[in-house]
């Protein structure tokens, strides 16, 4: 790995293994053989684990004489989350992203080696950040050394390095090197034996163990088996237990004190009646210099689990009075509450500043550890429920779902008034979105949304949206009416003060087209569309994924597509990654639809990475989209069922109706009819899937016409026309003309083709343009209008080739043909070998983006997107980024907007 850095590359590695078994040692040795690098430390300390960032502000510290150095969005992410301005939460991933800007720029000057030890006790927002900065890292000479006892959720799929006990003959030779006597021969097998080859316990274990113990097994062997880190705390405790009380007490101070501060461990031990220099001897557990340090992490466990409760909470009350309260309000507060006895109203309540001042900092896990800390040392009744309602609502914030679900069940056995019964029905609800898939969801959100009603209407109508939301992801296989109770409910609402605005009339809308039909709900929607067009960064962070239903509902690409488009670029600059999985896909579905499948595919291969990264679990809605417009038949069928099947046992009957509709776009394209059918057929067979349904129903026209089931056909026309007549927009009446004219004859359907052509034409929606032309030429050859039918055929088959959609222009082929016209069977291309990575850097090199700019865009750090760009012109033979528009393959009409 040193070696690695020198030559100029990145590493990272992950050593864990069991308390004792050599990771600090290793550590070591990598410092040592790293003297000539850049060198930056960190550490994990239990009592430290909720407060945010604490660990990562340990590591940079060294280097935030350079945050000027950042870009302004970066460089205000990190001064906020170390506490050093005020201001909004940063999301943590764009903390990451300065963190690997700034380690990026350090490593210019030599290479910089991160050691991180203790990792298990990092404070979760570090850890994850620490997780996003290894995965970025790639051409820089920055290494990435942890540390831990334990592989955490955070850390896993890092390059690692399990560390074992040494084996038995050197087992046995670290062990006599460690006895000056004559070892009883049964004791040294006992302990190699429980020790596992524990190095650490090799040494120590004698050291607490007497003669008597060791040469004849008395008392040793009669030992109960214990966990190893037990066993050790027992030697470690011995040997403290032998030193004089006042440097027990040093000792105790030091352990309480978890940032290794002497300054502030020799102001506590003053206030204590210490005197440092008659304490100090401790038998080399303990060393006071420069820094606190203890021998090993377990010596620190064991004085502060040796020590009574009264003496911890005299210490804790020490070191709360030696933290300027100015510097440090936070770690002050914290010893306060671990010194407290009995409620004290007063902590209680910094506590509860501590809190605030975590989540402004983005500290979410923090926020709520500081208000459970708070919840435990309130008497008041009245706000001893609202401290533990706050603190089940940022545990469900920050992932805890356990801990969720433990305070909830306490804040409901507790008294509470109507707006905190109403805030926890809605956190009830929310936990059973989240681990039952929406199935139990929608109706416990109606119930919420119903009482928030008589408190604040803005949640209210949020608790709707969701409901709503939940209730259409579950559809069919979700509990049957709920969907229209709560269109019903939320159709009582008032209106908000000062006149509707998006989310108002989204709601409204959505309400209306299941109570009211279309004609009433789509001018609703319409309005809704314009007002969402605006939506405020805030929202499109927090539920802005429901806002472009209102344009889709209403036939309007062009206006989902600058709804889309806005929100990618809004969650990529606030550095949402968590979101941002959710959004790109969205891009890469709206790219689909117009026919950039190359700029499909990068979005989707990028979604994958991020949601990989933050854990997000999406349904494959582009992906099936595009795999299906491709035709790619094998792949996509796979795809298909896979989903049906998960879906099907999730209860997400959306993901299950958008499957059945890419089969159908899927077999249509192989001109396999009777297959797309039945497939197209499954959709419409429920009502509470606008969006299947609208996709679906044209796919059932074209395919029961070509077999012959007219009458499948115009029942799915006229369900088709009732959608689109009230929008009025070029792809809704477009779409009907095109499905329209598939059931008509003569100068009828020559209109109506022609119509249908000139509407698509007038879109962004080229698949649905060149499938138009398609038809009209199919028709055309049927009607023995040969040379008119090449020409649509023609148009159309170009079309389909230059976007990729193989199966369609195969279809297309066949009809050329058919004509008589000589069409070379298109093989497959073979495309210059770039990454996914790599095309979508070309993309937006060639749209003028500098290095620093694509790499805040991909998340990437500078170095890395020069390092990729190298790689590119060495596969595409060129030497310069002018070339890439000349040298690199792009798709007719696609655009690097997203």
């Amino acid at each position: 790995m040193v070696a690695a850095l020198r030559a100029g590359d990145s590493r990272t590695l992950l050593i864990h293994g069991e308390a004792g078994i050599g990771k600090t040692a290793l550590l070591s040795y990598a410092v040592a053989a790293a003297s000539d690098m850049r060198l930056l430390h960190a550490a994990g300390v239990e009592s430290e684990m909720e407060l945010p960032f604490a660990s990562l502000h340990q590591l940079c510290s060294p280097l935030l004489h350079a945050l000027e150095q950042l870009p302004g969005p970066q460089r205000a992410a990190l001064e906020i989350a170390f506490g050093q301005t005020a201001g909004p939460a940063p999301d943590r991933f764009l903390v990451g992203l300065a963190v690997l800007t700034l380690l990026s720029r350090t490593a210019e000057e030599c290479p910089v080696l991160c050691v991180v030890d203790d990792a298990q006790w990092l404070d979760e927002v570090s850890a994850k950040t620490l997780a996003f900065v290894a995965r970025r890292l790639l051409a820089e000479p920055v290494g990435l050394l942890i540390a831990a006892r334990k592989l955490t959720a955070d850390l896993r799929g890092l390059p690692e390095l399990e560390v074992l006990g040494l084996r038995n003959g050197d087992a046995r030779a670290l062990l006599r090197s460690a006895v000056m006597f004559r070892l009883d021969e049964r004791v040294g097998d006992r302990i190699v034996a429980e020790t596992r080859g524990n190095p650490l316990a090799l040494l120590e274990l004698p050291r607490g163990s007497t003669v008597e113990q060791l040469a004849g097994g008395f008392g040793l062997l009669d030992l109960p088996r214990q966990a190893l880190p037990t066993r050790l705390e027992v030697s470690f405790r011995r040997r403290f237990e032998a030193i004089p009380a006042a440097a027990r007490l040093l000792m105790l101070v030091a352990a309480a004190e978890p940032v290794g501060d002497p300054v502030l461990v020799r102001r506590a031990a003053e206030r204590l009646g210490i005197d440092i220099a008659a304490a100090h001897p401790t038998d080399g557990l303990l060393t006071i210099e420069e820094s606190v340090r203890f021998r090993h992490p377990l010596v620190r466990s064991a004085v502060y689990r040796s020590a009574s409760e009264d003496q911890r909470r005299s210490v804790q009350l020490a070191l709360a009075e030696a933290t300027d309260v100015e510097v440090d309000p936070d770690r002050r507060a914290w010893h306060l509450a671990a010194a407290a006895f009995a409620p004290d109203e007063a902590v209680a309540s910094e506590l509860e500043r501590c809190s605030s001042r975590a989540r402004a900092r983005g500290g979410v896990a923090a926020a709520a550890a500081f208000l459970q800390r708070a919840f435990g040392l309130t008497a008041d009744a009245g706000r001893r429920t609202e401290r533990a309602l706050a603190a089940a609502e940022l545990s469900f914030q920050a992932g805890w779902l356990d801990t969720t679900q433990r305070l909830l069940a306490v804040v409901e056995s507790l008294p509470l008034d109507g707006f905190q019964t109403a805030r926890a029905a809605l956190l009830r609800g929310h936990l059973a979105l989240v681990l039952n898939y929406g199935k139990d969801a929608p109706l416990l959100l109606l119930e919420a949304a119903r009482q928030l009603e008589a408190f604040d209407l803005e949640l209210a109508r949020e608790a709707y949206l969701t409901a709503y939301a939940s209730a259409h992801s579950a559809s069919h296989l979700g509990q049957a009416g709920v969907l229209l109770d709560i269109c019903r409910a939320a159709e009582r609402l008032p209106a908000p003060h000062g006149g509707q605005d998006g989310k108002s009339l989204l709601l409204q809308g959505l309400a209306k087209s299941h109570t009211s039909g279309r004609a009433v709900a789509i001018p609703i929607l319409q309005r809704a569309a314009r007002a969402l067009a605006q939506l405020p960064d805030e929202d499109v962070v927090r539920w802005g994924w429901i806002a472009p239903m209102a344009s889709h509902l209403t036939w309007d690409s062009d206006g989902s597509s600058q709804i889309y488009e806005r929100q990618a670029e809004i969650v990529r600059a606030a550095g949402a990654l968590a979101e941002l999985p959710v959004y790109l896909s969205s891009v890469a579905l709206d790219n689909a639809w117009n026919g950039d499948l190359a700029g499909a595919r990068l979005l989707i291969a990028e979604s994958d990475t991020v949601a990989a990264m933050t854990g997000s679990q999406l349904p494959p809605v582009a992906a099936l989209r595009l795999l299906s417009m491709e035709g790619k038949q094998a792949e996509a069928s796979a795809l298909i069922a896979t989903t049906i099947d998960q879906a099907t046992a999730a209860g997400q009957g959306l993901a299950v109706r958008v499957a059945q509709w890419a089969a159908a776009v899927l077999y249509n394209g192989l001109g396999q009819f009777a297959e797309a059918a039945a497939a197209a057929r499954e959709v419409p067979a429920n009502d509470l899937d606008p969006y299947p349904q609208m996709w679906a129903l044209p796919e059932l026209v074209e395919a029961a016409a070509r077999i012959g089931e007219n009458d499948v056909a115009r029942a799915a026309l006229d369900r088709l026309a009732e959608m689109t007549r009230w929008a009025g927009t070029d792809w809704g009446l477009g779409t009907e003309a095109r499905s329209r004219a598939l059931l008509s004859d003569g100068e009828n359907a020559d209109l109506l083709y022609r119509e249908a052509i000139e509407r698509f034409g007038r879109t962004r929606l080229r698949p649905e343009l060149a499938r138009a032309h398609l038809l009209f030429g199919e028709w055309l050859r049927r009607e023995g209008r040969r040379s008119d039918a090449r020409e649509q055929l023609r148009t159309a088959h170009h079309m389909f080739a230059a976007m990729g959609m193989e199966a369609f222009a195969e279809r297309t082929r066949r009809e050329l043909v058919a004509t008589g016209e000589t069409v070379r069977k298109r093989s497959a291309e073979t495309r210059d070998e770039l990454t996914p990575q790599e095309e979508q850097i070309v993309r937006l090199a060639r749209d003028g983006l500098s290095n620093p700019e694509i790499a805040t865009r991909l998340f990437l750090s500078s170095r890395t997107v020069e390092w990729h760009l190298r790689k590119v012109y060495a596969k595409l033979g060129i030497s310069s980024r002018r070339a890439l528009w000349t040298a690199s393959p792009r798709s007719a009409g696609s655009s690097s907007r997203t």
